[in-house]
């Protein structure tokens, strides 16, 4: 024979041992005791909150033989034939199965019947199920039932509930347990039961109760049956301590060990959702937070260091994730994108984005290195740009002085003394010629000179001057082997007069430029006689009235 459940060995059997529920203990205990009962009530709240038990207890104290007070003395034939749910005066149906019109006709077929009690109760459980035709089929016989026919009708979503059953009914709404409340009943049932449990794992099973009654006593159970421990489905804590690091591999992990447990992704966000709500509620209002004083110190501490506009975002981008898991075809990945992108910053929208973003800016700035600023022109006044001053062309040319790049020769080592007169004179052939890619594009860069025994290459500017220094040691082997021998080398940049000078050759001058004094001298010449008769034949009419030297 099986064993009975917890919650139906300690199921309450008179109004007084209902927990948590003194408001509607009171409207029926004063109804019984004034006869003055109605004729159907509505039942709602959570579930596990004692809806079907109180319209039991109310069922068995209407048909009561010897009612105590309001209550049920439990002793009778009647209280014990509803006890052992044998009682021909209550009918309790369940209407997410009765639900057609037929079964309610068959309800108020039988509704007329008498029975051997005062009253004859119908309980209909999850009455929010019956179908829009069962409703209509109903209100009749409920709005104006036989005189010894009660209604007790019980939901959990008396939304659902059709306004035109709810008018005709006395509606009583049941509340979650409060925390303090629900542990002093776990702790009686304990000892009762003789179960021995820590209380570590009594606070586990208070927590997965969530104010329920009858949910908290199947945890205890299944705490009993494996020797204490209660392992929780959704490690909340862990998500938590992910959150604060801004730790996205820890959040995965949590995923997927969860996922392997076997819960569901959206009952994860449901379980996330109420535990952060928690701890908002820690720095909102504490007073509305139903946890027992340690578990409330852990929670205090989580809302601290996430802070509370962090916990409404987090909230909300779980609200998100859950209307995207409705269409997705695997609500995991869903869940998973929005953990990630809850901590990570950059991926968020928003101001915090942005603050983000300029902090990794500001970061960034700060590594870098400083810059020395751009050389002034001391006689224009103006910043170098580019390496170069645009110069007044009136000023004189102020340059750096550029110092020769030493060398380091990584070449073969070449014995003897080289001639930097026989590289210069033979570069395009023996060095050029000789080297490949970058190193003999940049060779071209450069004019060789002999200065004293050292091979000088000139190039343009500073910067093509540094490219040529830079690629120099890979040269080097081909210089000494065109000197003959080592040779120093160094590397200069020309003046900018010497650039710019067009350099004048005698031997490319035109013929026509030069003049011969004897051919000046042997051209014709002017004399005033002739000038004046030119001068009348190029104005007839007119006359000379003066000579002048």
């Amino acid at each position: 024979m099986a064993v009975q459940s917890l919650y139906r060995r300690y199921r309450p059997q008179r109004f007084s041992e209902l927990k948590g529920q003194e408001h509607v203990v009171r409207a029926l205990k004063n109804a019984v005791i004034n006869s003055r009962e109605g004729h159907a009530y509505l039942f709602s709240g959570p579930r596990g909150t004692g809806k079907t038990t109180t319209a039991r207890i109310l069922a068995k104290v209407l048909n009561c033989e010897k009612p105590i007070e309001g209550e049920p003395c439990c002793e009778c034939g009647s209280c014990l034939a509803v006890q052992q749910g044998n009682s021909f005066d209550v009918i309790e149906l369940d209407a997410a199965s009765n639900n057609s019109v037929d079964d309610i006709r068959d309800i108020i077929a039988a509704a007329s019947l008498g029975s051997p009690g005062r009253h004859k109760v119908y309980i209909l459980d999850e009455v929010h199920m019956l179908s829009k035709n069962a409703s209509a089929a109903l209100l009749k016989t409920l709005e104006e039932p036989p005189s010894h026919v009660v209604f007790v009708l019980a939901t959990t979503d008396p939304e659902k509930v059709a306004e035109t059953i709810r008018s005709r009914t006395q509606h009583l709404q049941f509340h979650l347990l409060p925390i303090d409340e629900l542990e002093a009943h776990v702790r009686w049932v304990v000892a009762d039961a003789g179960i021995e449990i820590s209380d570590e794992a009594i606070y586990a099973v208070l927590r997965q109760g969530a104010g329920s009654a009858r949910d908290t006593l199947s945890a205890l159970e299944l705490s009993a049956a494996t020797g204490g421990v209660l392992d929780e489905v959704t490690p909340v804590d862990e998500f938590v301590e992910a959150f604060i690091q801004f730790d996205a591999g820890r959040l995965l992990a949590a995923v997927a060990n969860t996922v392997n447990f076997g819960r569901d992704p959206r009952t994860i966000v449901n379980d996330l959702v109420r535990h952060l709500r928690d701890c908002f509620l820690t720095q909102m209002a504490p007073q509305l937070v139903q946890l027992p004083e340690s578990r409330m110190a852990v929670l205090t501490t989580q809302a601290t260091h996430l802070g509370t506009p962090r916990i409404v975002k987090i909230i909300e981008g779980l609200g998100l994730s859950m209307n995207d898991m409705r269409n997705a075809p695997d609500s995991r990945v869903v869940l998973e994108v929005a953990l990630v992108r809850l901590v990570h910053r950059e991926l968020q929208t928003g101001v915090e984005s942005l603050l983000a973003r300029i902090e990794r800016l500001e970061k960034e700035l700060e590594s870098r290195p400083t810059f020395a600023p751009a050389p002034v022109n001391p006689v224009t006044g103006k910043a170098v740009l580019g390496g170069r001053a645009a110069q007044d062309p009136s000023a004189p040319l102020v340059r750096p002085v550029v110092a020769p790049t030493p060398v380091v020769d990584t070449a073969p080592v070449v014995s003897g003394v080289g001639s930097a007169e026989q590289v210069a004179a033979t570069w395009s052939t023996a060095v050029i010629g000789q080297l490949k890619g970058m190193s003999r594009a940049i060779a071209q860069m450069a004019k060789p000179i002999d200065r004293d025994g050292t091979l000088v290459l000139l190039v343009d500017n500073d910067p093509s001057a540094k490219r040529v220094s830079d690629n120099l040691p890979q040269m080097l082997g081909v210089i000494h082997q065109a000197a003959g021998g080592v040779c120093s080398v160094i590397v200069e940049t020309r003046l900018a007069e010497a650039r710019s000078a067009p350099i004048v050759r005698p031997d490319l001058i035109a013929e026509e430029d030069f003049i011969d004094p004897d051919e000046v001298k042997a051209l014709p010449t002017i004399s005033k006689a002739s000038l004046k008769n030119e001068l009348t034949d190029a104005f007839p009419g007119s006359e000379l009235l003066s000579e002048e030297e």
